[in-house]
């Protein structure tokens, strides 16, 4: 920690780490409630709450500006500082597995951005938008990297969560295909047995909506095992994602019969972040990040012009 935050270990300094911790979710050039509802919020005497804003302003941490009767305005704050200051620790975000270039490049873009922000942060990986939903409404990560179909369902299905912002199409994925034991296949049929795994609500939404109205057979599967099983013929079909897919592979490969599915294949190949609405600070802190050149760094991977670290 820096030299000046020792003064935080005496009275003042307790309350200025609740302080730092409301100063994170504000927004430079809004106007700050009055001292007396900061004692009411943090149940502080008025010196002490006093102090405490001093405190903040003598490390730099905030610079505040008195504006008579119109109350007192943020006018510059250092998010790393603050961050550091209320003692938040790592900031985590949950991403899928890194199987792909395009995953990779995303990742790379965010480690990034993050190391200019100053705030420190990692990444976790983790198999299945719907495990990763569960992790951050479990407050085991910050936030999450989802579909924008699997995130603005979430949000649908609970109210807790919002969605930060969505990226663009193709940061997700390029393209999601039918891959088919059968090299000839090239549209799901009625009989066939069709991989889905429940896991993934991306995967399995959208063989939801291509399988429609078929009378076809669902074979539950782990993605690690999808190619294993068209291989020795345990299924007959199965949607992933195409970035996946090796040049040369012995499957065949089809597009969406179904409109449904076309539509969401489009929505899927979109990445969004996904946050918990109560937490306005996190949304604050990926405010400063540049995510163009997130994106810029994500194509710079996927075309080879950089190599990924995260």
């Amino acid at each position: 920690m820096r030299e000046s935050v020792e003064a935080f270990y005496s009275k003042n300094g307790k309350v200025a780490q609740k302080l730092a911790q409301e100063f994170i979710g504000k927004r430079v050039g809004e106007r700050l409630p009055r001292i007396d509802d900061f004692v009411n919020a943090l149940g502080s005497a008025r010196g002490t709450v006093q102090g405490a804003m001093r405190l903040l302003q003598q490390t730099n941490a905030v610079q505040l500006e008195s504006r008579g009767h119109l109350g007192t305005y943020l006018i510059k704050k250092d998010q790393a500082l603050l961050w550091e200051l209320a003692g938040r620790g790592t900031l985590v975000s949950m991403m899928p597995l890194p199987y792909s270039r395009r995953y990779e490049g995303l990742a790379t873009g965010l480690t990034e951005e993050f190391n200019k922000s100053g705030i420190p942060f990692t990444i976790a990986h983790m198999r299945g938008g719907n495990h990763r939903i569960e992790a951050l409404r479990s407050h085991r990560c910050d936030f999450v990297v989802l579909s924008r179909w699997a995130a603005e369902e979430a949000c649908r299905r609970y109210n807790d969560l919002k969605v930060y912002k969505h990226l663009g199409e193709q940061t997700f994925v390029d393209r999601h295909g039918i891959l088919f034991a059968d090299q000839e296949a090239d549209q799901i049929q009625s009989g066939m047995r069709v991989g889905i795994d429940s896991s993934s609500s991306d995967q399995s939404d959208l063989t939801g909506a291509e399988c429609q109205g078929l009378n076809v057979q669902c074979i539950e599967v782990n993605y690690m095992q999808l190619f294993r099983l068209l291989e020795n013929g345990q299924i007959d079909a199965a949607i992933w994602n195409l970035d996946e897919i090796p040049p040369g592979s012995p499957w065949g490969i089809g597009t969406f019969r179904s409109e449904a599915a076309q539509e969401m294949s489009r929505r899927l190949s979109e990445a969004s972040l996904l946050i918990r609405d109560s937490e306005e600070d996190v949304a604050e802190v990926l405010e400063t990040l540049s995510f163009d050149e997130v994106i810029r760094i994500q194509e710079a991977v996927l075309h080879g012009e950089r190599v990924p670290h995260y």
